[in-house]
């Protein structure tokens, strides 16, 4: 019975001296407990922010001419490329804003109902841009061509004044005849041939910015484009 009785405590007694040496630290390993990941970060403890400025300073040159050149229009800068241009429903909305949900544009001039009509990027005055601002740059420029939306790209240090701006982007729109000039031309607008009215850009409603808040954001694939029934 002694006999047993040792056995019981030295079993529970090396049972308990195993469990004590599993729970204390490595060596090197602090406290034990897994490290905060960047991801566990409180950014708001973390990362304190503070403003900034939204333009550069060519941006606010730029954003000052186009005001005094079309104030007609509604002239908004830096806004994300999935904000005023959409893909069709049947294809994914998670593959178009890994595509281009981080890219931005300059400057948009919007119709007053805030239709997007034509975009204005400014670039370096040296042209010598880095390497991923060249890619993204090029990747811009074929989303906005693909739109059919006019595109201006003018340097730090030579934009245009007021009226040659005016003229640029008016005829751009097909606003602006050879015999017109920048102080005759009338705002036609929503009424141009070809361009959707007040009524239509309503319609076209953008996304809400709640829109994407529930898509994961990884990668899926494109569905294949529809191929045209046989009559």
């Amino acid at each position: 019975m002694d006999l047993i009785l040792i056995l019981v405590v030295a079993i529970v007694l090396v049972l308990g001296v195993v469990v004590w040496l599993t729970r204390q630290p490595k060596a090197g390993g602090g406290s034990g407990k897994r490290p905060k990941t960047v991801e566990a970060l409180d950014t708001l403890m973390a990362w304190q922010p503070t403003p900034t400025r939204v333009l550069t300073g060519g941006e606010r040159e730029a954003y000052v001419v186009l005001r005094r050149a079309l104030p007609e229009h509604l002239i908004l800068a830096q806004v994300p490329l999935a904000r005023f241009l959409k893909v069709p429903t049947r294809h994914s909305y998670t593959e178009w804003l890994r595509r281009v949900g981080q890219i931005c544009a300059d400057i948009v001039i919007c119709e007053p109902n805030s239709l997007a009509v034509a975009v204005v990027e400014i670039r370096s005055a040296d042209g010598q841009e880095s390497e991923r601002a060249q890619k993204r740059q090029a990747r811009m420029e074929r989303v906005i061509k693909a739109s059919g939306m006019p595109l201006h790209i003018w340097r730090e240090g030579a934009i245009p004044d007021a009226e040659e701006a005016r003229n640029a982007i008016l005829q751009s729109l097909g606003l602006l005849t050879t015999q017109e000039g920048a102080s005759q031309v009338s705002t036609r607008g929503a009424s141009a041939p070809g361009r959707p009215g007040l009524d239509g850009a309503e319609q076209a409603e953008p996304p809400s910015s709640t829109w994407f808040d529930d898509l994961d954001s990884a990668p899926a694939p494109l569905s294949p484009p529809e191929l045209p029934r046989r009559r």
